[in-house]
C-alpha cells in the first residue's frame, strides 16, 4: 500500500513510500537534501520497518531534535501500525 507522511521540523515536506507487510519500497522525499535523501532511499529499498527504525530513529540534523531520516523511521512505523489495525 502507498503511504504519504507529512514531516515535522525538517526541510523535506513529505515522505512517500510503499509498504507490503513490513517491507518498505519506493521511498521518495519532497524537498530536503536531494542527493542524501536519494541515497538513503536506495540503501533502504526492500528493508523492513524494524531495520529502518533501528538504524534511523533518533537521528538528528543540526540543532533540530529530528531529521529526515528520523522522520522516515517514524513514518514507516506509523504506517505499519495503522496497517496492522486495519
Amino acid at each position: 500500500m502507498e503511504y504519504t507522511y507529512k514531516t515535522e521540523m525538517v526541510c523535506a515536506q513529505f515522505i512517500h513510500f510503499n509498504l507490503d507487510g513490513d517491507v518498505v519500497t519506493n521511498i521518495s522525499f519532497d524537498g530536503g537534501c536531494n542527493g542524501n535523501l536519494k541515497a538513503i532511499s536506495k540503501l533502504l529499498e526492500g528493508q523492513t520497518v524494524d531495520y529502518i527504525e533501528e538504524k534511523l530513529l533518533g537521528n538528528t540534523c543540526g540543532r533540530r531534535p529530528t531529521s529526515c531520516a528520523d522522520q522516515l523511521a517514524k513514518a514507516v512505523r506509523e504506517a505499519y501500525n495503522s496497517q496492522k489495525k486495519a
